[in-house]
């Protein structure tokens, strides 16, 4: 299969690197925007590709209700149904086990829940789970697992993640498709013993690539990020690793300074249709009144369409009006700003100077002073 990975350069634990996929190759570290109803909402293809999105994430969950794997599978799969001719990764619908918990009863066979549609009664498990990724053509897939809340008790996440790396066998003999790059998942929560009980054992499947999951769902930063360095420390250099769910511009750096090639989040886009703009000092509140007379663009150097052709003043005229062009341009900005903050990260890898770019990026973000979970993480990384 066409499918491989290779680490260029390193920096600490830091490094960037190359993702082949049989619908083309993607520099890491990545972050992938998120098509819920394989679309970014808002966005067309053309802007993904101009704002150097280069592998998106579509759901398996909500693409089951609607319109239906075989459907997208007659339509050419993914790539031919949407347009979009780059990789696709699907998640396998674990993160709805905890997100739909009101809506969800959990056996040993697999997860059924009670459509938030209508209502119908939608079992999944990891043969069907596989069997609708595989429908749906993505270059990567996950292997179907339990992501518990936080917080949990310590009993229910041992149980987990048992059940997840039973699963993870039961996903991969389902498996059939030599062309799709199959992920496994590690689970634990923020215990460190079972999250390292939970790695050896998902890594010992010897599997294309690793994601880190059961991680920011409303644990505090103190206790994510030795999580995600005992997970780097313990997953094959020479694979990807994916940090799921995560998307704050912060958490991004820190978790690139931990090893994580991989990132997603519907955070970008939403926090876009919220009217909120993301720079490296933090959010600009473009509903606010006090951009109402600013004819500077959101970002100075960023490069997107909104800041080459707006300003900030007209920007909070559409978002004050309600106007969906001002949510699409938000979006659009905040997606192209978290792809240019990954681009200066692989620069700076490149060229050994990753602990200078996070100092300053910090120095912008916090300049009273930074915050001790993020300065643990440079520590942690070797790069400070």
């Amino acid at each position: 299969m066409d499918f491989s990975f290779r680490v260029l350069h390193t920096e600490g634990k830091a490094r960037s690197g190359r993702l082949d996929t049989p619908h083309g190759e993607v520099a890491t570290p990545v972050f992938m925007p998120v098509g819920t109803q394989a679309t970014v909402k808002g966005l067309s293809n053309r802007e993904l590709v101009e704002i150097g999105s280069r592998i998106v994430l579509a759901n398996t969950y909500h693409l089951l209700l609607r319109p239906g794997p075989e459907r997208i599978a007659r339509l050419g799969g993914l790539h031919g149904f949407t347009g979009y001719g780059g990789p696709w990764l699907t998640d396998s619908g674990g993160f709805q086990v905890m997100s739909l918990g009101h809506r969800r009863v959990i056996r040993e066979e697999g997860v059924t829940f009670s459509s938030h549609l209508n209502g119908d009664r939608i079992t999944l498990t990891p043969e069907r789970s596989i069997e609708v990724q595989q429908q749906l053509g993505a270059d990567v897939i996950m292997a179907f697992d339990e992501c518990p809340p936080y917080p949990a008790e310590r009993d229910y996440l041992k149980r987990s993640l048992e059940r997840t790396l039973r699963w993870l066998e039961r996903s991969l003999a389902a498996k059939t498709r030599p062309d799709q790059a199959l992920f496994g998942i590690t689970q634990g929560g923020v215990e460190p013993d079972l999250r390292e009980r939970s790695t050896r054992e998902t890594v010992a499947f010897d599997l294309p690539g690793y994601a880190i999951g059961g991680l920011a769902v409303g644990e505090p930063k103190e206790k994510m990020v030795p999580v995600v360095d005992l997970s780097t420390d313990l997953l094959p250099e020479d694979r990807p690793r994916y940090l799921m769910g995560v998307g704050h511009p912060e958490d991004l750096v820190a978790g690139i300074a931990l090893g994580i090639d991989l990132f997603d989040c519907v955070y970008p886009t939403r926090t876009g249709r919220f009217g909120y703009a993301l720079v490296d000092e933090g959010r600009l509140n473009l509903g606010s009144a006090r951009h109402k007379d600013d004819p500077a663009p959101i970002d100075a150097a960023c490069d997107c369409y909104a800041c080459r052709n707006h300003s900030r003043a007209y920007l909070t005229h559409l978002v004050r009006t309600e106007e969906l062009l001002g949510l699409r341009l938000l979006s659009l900005h905040n997606l192209r700003y978290l792809h240019r903050l990954t681009e200066r990260a692989r620069a700076a890898i490149a060229s050994g100077s990753f602990g200078d770019f996070a100092r300053e990026f910090a120095g912008r973000r916090w300049p009273e002073g930074v915050p001790a979970w993020f300065a643990d993480a440079m520590a942690r990384a070797g790069v400070w």
